[in-house]
């Protein structure tokens, strides 16, 4: 099966919104063992949209359009459909129940362009939209299948993993298994990676291999295809196996893992608390870790130190150290570190400090940043990097090479690290 993924609004074309749908149903798809061939963007226009559905037809088995399916005059995506394809529209009544109970329950008018938001494609499923009101369906016609989603992420990924992603599998009826594992590594390049696992993607037959980069980071993909489960996972683990005696001390995770979510499962792991002092990322290393759930047993408090007065003042380091060193320094990373851990009464305290951009900073060139770790009771180590990206991106990248260094400092002294 040949997929083409069609997505509707002028906002993704005018650049006020990334398109992060298609990565998430492309991902999705692959596991499937589906191509995705094209990625099509459209505006909210009923004739360039029938126009793209037209092309997608000479190409894909599947067209999966995302978008368009709200209550305003703008959204028009399964009116141009069913007039593409001559089918009618008519209401769902689980779904127009369900819109007006949301309005009733918030004692707000419901108005009558929302009830458009429950109008199907005659003859479609519907998958049910439990983060939203408007139903997504998929329909099949002339051997050739649908799949109308929403526009926002929230409702589209899980409308996708638990509705249609099951749908499609059926529809597939291989008779087998696929199954995928995702290995990921930071620090070290994707050429790089790519080099020491050459032989691997040389002779890769079933699994087979795929790395793919993105923010700084590098994943390899394992997808094993077999008759059951068992087989796959057991392919797989021999692959991962193989990987990691290339590339192992570089693997933090898997799948879904983040820096952020591994670092906070070390500290809960191993018991050990957290405290922060950040001056370039300004409580972003904080605020990275707070997105995990349960991070309030290991993540105490921090300081946003932004001003060479903040540091003196508020982590008491000395004016006569930020003279002689500089405030972009080793040995004020390592300060903010150790007075920011025994401030907050913590195992472990980190210092960020640096030249995020656009212009230089303490006589530093942009992308020139310290990160300070103290463990203890132990003089405090630190790191510099030479970051070459825009602001925002150097302050990110910040923090995910703060969570690398810190997770490979805990396992060097002995604690433990789940893969």
């Amino acid at each position: 099966m040949n997929a083409e993924i069609l997505a509707v609004g002028s906002e993704l074309l005018l650049g006020q919104i990334t398109n992060t749908n298609a990565r998430f149903i492309s991902n999705q798809l692959s596991e499937l063992g589906i191509n995705v061939y094209y990625h099509t963007v459209v505006g909210d226009n009923a004739q360039r949209l029938e126009q793209a559905i037209s092309v997608a037809e000479t190409r894909a088995d599947l067209i999966i359009f995302s978008g368009g399916l709200g209550p305003t005059k703008d959204d028009l995506t399964k009116e141009t459909i069913a007039r593409h394809l001559g089918v009618s529209l008519e209401f769902d009544e689980i779904a127009l129940t369900y819109i007006e109970q949301f309005f009733a329950k918030r004692g707000r008018p419901m108005t009558d362009n929302n009830r458009k938001q429950a109008l199907i494609l005659a003859s479609s499923e519907v998958l049910a939209n439990h983060h939203g009101m408007a139903p997504g369906m998929i329909l099949t016609k002339d051997e050739r299948t649908y799949i109308l989603l929403p526009g926002p992420p929230k409702e589209l990924e899980p409308m996708f993993q638990f509705e249609a992603k099951p749908k499609l599998s059926g529809m597939l009826n291989t008779g087998g298994v696929i199954a995928s594992h995702v290995m990921r590594f930071y620090g070290i390049g994707e050429a790089e990676l790519e080099v020491r696992v050459q032989d691997i993607l040389d002779s890769q037959t079933n699994p087979t291999v795929a790395p793919l980069a993105s923010d700084g980071e590098v994943t390899l993909r394992v997808t094993a295809k077999t008759e059951t489960e068992q087989e796959a996972q057991q392919l797989i683990a021999a692959k991962v196996a193989e990987i990691q005696t290339l590339v192992g001390d570089y693997q933090y995770g898997s799948d879904d893992d983040s820096l952020a979510s591994k670092t906070v499962e070390m500290l809960l792991d191993n018991k050990l608390t957290i405290a922060a002092a950040e001056s370039l990322t300004a409580g972003l290393f904080q605020s990275e870790l707070a997105e995990i759930p349960g991070v309030g047993d290991a993540l105490v408090g921090g300081v946003v130190t932004y001003t060479e007065g903040a540091k003196i003042k508020q982590l008491g380091i000395s004016k006569e150290l930020l003279d002689t060193h500089g405030i972009v320094s080793s040995e004020c990373a390592a300060a903010m570190a150790s007075t920011v851990r025994k401030k907050f009464g913590t195992d472990i305290g980190i210092g960020l400090t640096g030249a995020a951009g656009p212009t230089a900073h303490d006589h530093q060139p942009v992308g020139t940043v310290w990160i300070g770790i103290a463990i203890g009771d132990e003089e405090p180590i630190t790191y510099l990097l030479h970051l070459s990206g825009m602001r925002n991106t150097n302050r990110l990248r910040t923090v995910k090479f703060t969570c690398h260094y810190l997770m490979q400092l805990l396992e060097e002294r002995g604690f433990t690290k789940r893969y």
